[in-house]
């Protein structure tokens, strides 16, 4: 797997928004194909957004996988948060524009960190528009959110 191109589907979901929540991963690795997934007993859809992104970098280093990663979102607000606001965010001590308080402060600054380490590409897809991988992270955000999650497609690891 060495020097291979990762593609990563992230989607996160929130019955009430907040709510019950849940995140979902699908990890695409040459012809392999697992997915990661989990909940949170009561958080928002932008939280869990987020979430799927962290824990999929966290899940990249401690499984010690190698490859330029490309991270595909249907959410806007995590791909332009971390590819743009982040850092005026920054500059402006984490206040946005309206100069209000970030909102998800602590989950952006880990994003962050992590992105800086792994230097994953960023890509928009819209969603619910029949792309399977994305399609397939939504349900299994959207099932742990649920409290009935989908059976997850393993990765053997070494």
């Amino acid at each position: 797997m060495e020097g291979e191109k990762v593609k990563i589907y992230t989607d996160g979901a929130a019955k009430g928004n907040p709510g019950s929540a849940g995140w979902g991963v699908v990890f695409i690795m040459g012809k392999n194909v697992f997915e990661i997934g989990g909940s949170a007993e009561h958080a928002t859809n932008n939280q869990m957004e987020l979430t799927a992104p962290i824990e999929t970098l966290r899940y990249f280093k401690k499984h010690k996988l190698s490859g330029s990663i490309e991270i595909i979102s249907d959410s806007k607000y995590v791909i332009l948060g971390i590819t743009e606001w982040i850092f005026n965010w920054q500059k402006n001590n984490w206040h946005n524009a309206a100069k209000k308080p970030v909102v998800n402060r602590e989950l952006w600054e880990e994003l962050f960190n992590l992105t800086q380490e792994l230097k994953p590409k960023w890509t928009y897809v819209k969603g619910h528009n029949e792309d399977k991988y994305n399609d397939r992270a939504d349900e299994i955000a959207t099932s742990f959110a649920d409290d009935v999650p989908v059976k997850l497609r393993k990765y053997k690891h070494k």
